[in-house]
């Protein structure tokens, strides 16, 4: 947008008057962090922002956003964060400056294409085993299948968009029969349906659009993997930044098993008129028995049988690829068509992930997984580090903006910005309301990147709200659980908040052995265990009753969001560093270790410290809230660790005395208000 056609008022007046017009109230903090990104989009400098809970950090990020005169993206880890965007604070914050002049108010959502209905698979049919377009059956799905192809074919004659979050209830194989991949996806050229295509409109709205809301998966396709998804832009939010690392490795990471190259197999065999896809299933028994005679874990070296198993995949996917014959020019988007598409495209995937895996660099981590009942056992390969591809592909070409309520671990901006690409080189403090530090980063050519750290703070008093309790008199957790003296901690606890408490452990089967202990010594409370139902029922539970526990693991850590005195009690079990066993983490510590680094502060403290401080922030929610968080490992008061874990917690009032907590539960249990 030229300078001339830019809105005359401020970020801080339309923040104002975008607040008001919500009913809101001005926020220091919001405020701060609103103007902290306005002056990073304008100056093309990279931006931290830790915002608390309560900051109002979407109005902060996306008011400068609509001022902004070029197209930005904002980028969210989870799609609870990405609906509450598109359904609820971009229509109503439209509303409200829409009577700035000058101010572009469009906005779109895009997702991966597989989140999107594929009309082409519902009207066609689905391939079977050997790629021919089969209808589905009424019995072999069940009804829900059914179900999701009628609400298809409506979205289709509403105009609606397709998403997958818009869908009735379903399980992602019930999904799978409605939708495609990327390399399944005949095109919008050659499909019948290209004109009505979900996932085309929803790209033709992108491109139309001023703001443009995505996730931390497509974004990293797009940028770091080169496979072009969002239109062009500058600027990119990233919203729930500390998940950004471990989103970018999961849209890196890449599964092979003997099954899915037996599948790829026959599916080639109807339209390969050779050898090719025979010797692809001979590939697939080779690696079947390779990975049965293999310790699951991950391979310092990989073993000769599994490497030479890889190599013959690799080869025989190759051949089977390259013996797939051109199109035959019939007519467009036939079944035939389709069916040698998606089994082509099955074959690719297997060739790449084939590929990738017999390569052994030194850049990616290779392991076996557990098999279980319902699921064998499978390879897996990630990449080492995300940071230099994240530096080179996205932070050289982009301004990025980063917020999350938890970027500083250990009180500083450090260890996330490294692990992101951004390499601290010095340090300078900025005056109050906000804490910052002003760094810069070098690309792999030597390029500076200049990034500045701002925490605008957070509206809580959390010294007068929450309590710390780390019970210091109890045994150092052990590898068998939770023991007599942990369960009695927990039942006295619980006791004293007369439920009221989240519990977060690090295990299910900890979250199982508390919940049984307090189900059987206070029988007249109501104790919830995740698995018990799904998630959203378990939260209505737990909030409607005031004297019900709910004890879990790690989606509860991050993802539940209790404002008021349903959670007066946040119980942590351990610290939570990352599993001795887990491949990408030991082999992320082993080559911090390597690097002349501690790989111990660097990986698995940092981790913990994430997860410590995602925990306890589901304590304090609102202004009113008030309450404790318990922590039952005495490592976060005795390690020399601690102290780096305890200032990555909000700033709450300390104690170790069992007695003091014990008696400000119940003084709360007896005046929530």
């Amino acid at each position: 947008m030229p300078d001339a056609d830019r809105p005359d008022q401020t970020v801080p007046e339309v923040l104002a008057a975008a607040v008001s017009a919500l009913g809101g109230q001005e926020r220091e903090g919001q405020v701060a962090m609103a103007e902290a990104v306005a002056a990073a989009m304008s100056d093309g400098r990279h931006l931290l922002v830790q915002a608390g809970t309560g900051t109002g950090k979407s109005l902060g990020y996306l008011v400068p956003s609509l001022l902004h005169g070029e197209r930005v993206v904002v980028a969210t880890a989870t799609l609870a964060l990405q609906h509450q965007l598109v359904e609820r604070d971009l229509p109503r914050l439209a509303e409200a400056v829409k009577g700035v002049p000058g101010v572009d108010t469009s906005y779109a959502v895009l997702k991966g294409r597989s989140n999107y209905a594929c009309l082409h698979r519902v009207r066609e049919g689905v391939p079977d085993d050997q790629g021919a377009l089969v209808k589905m059956p009424e019995g072999s799905l069940g009804a829900k299948v059914l179900e999701l192809r009628s609400w298809v074919e409506q979205e289709a004659e509403d105009g609606g968009t397709g998403e997958r979050d818009h869908a009735p209830r379903h399980t992602d194989r019930e999904w799978r029969q409605v939708s495609v991949n990327h390399r399944e996806c005949l095109g919008a050229a050659k499909c019948p349906f290209g004109q009505e295509c979900f996932a085309e409109l929803a790209r033709e709205r992108a491109h139309k659009s001023h703001l443009v809301v995505t996730n931390h998966s497509l974004l990293a396709i797009d940028a770091i993997e080169g496979v072009p998804m969002i239109p062009d832009y500058d600027v990119v939010v990233i919203d729930e930044a500390h998940e950004l690392t471990a989103r970018v490795t999961q849209a890196a990471t890449d599964e092979l098993w003997a099954a899915e190259v037996e599948r790829a197999a026959r599916r080639s065999q109807r339209y390969v008129d050779g050898s090719e896809a025979d010797d692809l299933a001979d590939a697939a028994d080779a690696l079947r028995g390779a990975i049965g005679d293999a310790t699951p874990g991950r391979f310092e070296r990989v073993p000769d049988d599994l490497a030479d198993a890889l190599a013959l995949v690799r080869d025989a996917a190759r051949a089977c690829f390259s013996a797939y014959p051109k199109a035959d020019g019939g007519e467009k988007g036939g079944d035939a068509d389709a069916g040698r598409t998606q089994a082509r495209g099955a074959v690719q995937e297997v060739f790449a992930t084939a590929e990738r895996m017999a390569a052994g660099s030194d850049a990616d981590v290779l392991w076996l997984s557990e098999g279980t009942d319902r699921i064998p056992p499978r390879l897996c390969v990630a990449p080492l580090q995300v940071w230099g591809t994240m530096r080179d592909k996205l932070l050289t070409d982009k301004t990025v903006v980063m917020t999350s309520a938890t970027l500083m671990l250990g009180g500083d901006f450090g260890n996330l910005a490294s692990s992101v690409g951004l390499k601290p080189s010095e340090r300078v403090l900025e005056g109050a309301p906000a804490s910052a530090s002003a760094s810069g980063a070098s690309d792999s050519k030597g390029t500076a990147l200049p990034w500045r750290g701002v925490d605008v703070g957070s509206p809580f008093d959390y010294g007068r709200q929450g309590i710390l309790y780390v019970a210091r008199h109890l045994p150092p957790p052990g590898r068998d659980g939770l023991g007599p003296a942990q369960l009695d901690e927990i039942v006295e606890l619980v006791d004293a908040a007369e439920g009221r408490t989240l519990g977060l452990f690090s295990s299910r089967r900890a979250a199982e052995t508390a919940a049984e202990a307090v189900r059987e010594r206070l029988p007249h409370l109501t104790t919830l265990a995740q698995g018990d139902a799904q998630l959203p029922e378990l939260a209505k539970q737990f909030v409607e009753d005031p004297h019900t526990c709910l004890f879990g693991t790690l989606s509860l850590w991050q993802g539940l969001d209790v404002p008021g005195e349903t959670c007066q009690l946040v119980l942590i079990d351990r610290i939570p560093f990352p599993r001795p066993d887990d491949p990408l983490m030991s082999a992320r510590q082993k080559a911090a270790d390597k690097a002349g680094g501690n790989g111990f502060m660097q990986v698995a403290a940092t981790h913990a410290a994430l997860l410590l401080a995602q925990g306890a922030g589901r304590l304090i929610r609102t202004t009113t809230d008030r309450g404790v968080v318990a922590v039952l490992d005495p490592r976060l008061a005795t390690a020399r660790y601690g102290g780096f874990l305890k200032s990555s917690l909000p700033p709450m009032w300390t104690t170790t005395d069992p007695a003091v907590v014990r008696k400000a539960l119940s003084r709360l249990a007896a005046d929530p208000s």
